[in-house]
């Protein structure tokens, strides 16, 4: 039986239309300098919208959804041994995740500014490509190949 009680979910008020698009400037900000982060995560909405000549916040949606994972690992310790066992992962999670590994491709480009480099990684993950989408799918061959020890979960 749990000892701590549950998490409450904070509900963030969002500054603008997209509730989800608050939370991911949220994630993107660094040292609490929300506007810096403010600015870049709209001015590679604004970008993304100009190349594909569509809504941003559908082109932000349809690059999250790509993005999310259904399934990860995670290790349970079992008799001696340490196994990776496949789970589901919830909705809150999945966005959390989508949201980390799109701002870590972003900042892990070199070269060109914040802005594009969010940009290019955005419209890479609406196409379905891209190193946010290549680590879906790394989590996800992982959980298949560990799908022997799923009755380890608990």
């Amino acid at each position: 039986m749990r000892r701590k009680a549950k998490n409450k979910k904070r509900q963030i008020t969002p500054k603008d239309p997209e509730a989800l698009v608050s939370k991911f400037i949220n994630m993107m900000m660094r040292d609490g300098k929300k506007t810096k982060a403010r600015k870049i995560v709209f001015g590679a909405l604004e970008e993304v919208s100009k190349k594909l000549n569509k809504d941003s916040n559908e082109i932000f949606t349809k690059a999250i959804e790509n993005v999310k994972p259904v399934l990860e690992v995670k290790s349970r310790r079992v008799g001696g041994a340490t196994y990776q066992v496949p789970i589901e992962v919830t909705p809150n999670r999945a966005i959390s995740l989508a949201f980390r590994w799109i701002k870590n491709a972003a900042r892990s480009k070199k070269g060109a500014s914040m802005k594009n480099c969010l940009a290019t990684e955005l419209i890479a993950a609406y196409n379905n490509e891209g190193a946010a989408v290549k680590k879906k799918e790394d989590t996800h061959k992982m959980a298949k190949a560990n799908k022997a020890f799923s009755h380890y979960k608990w």
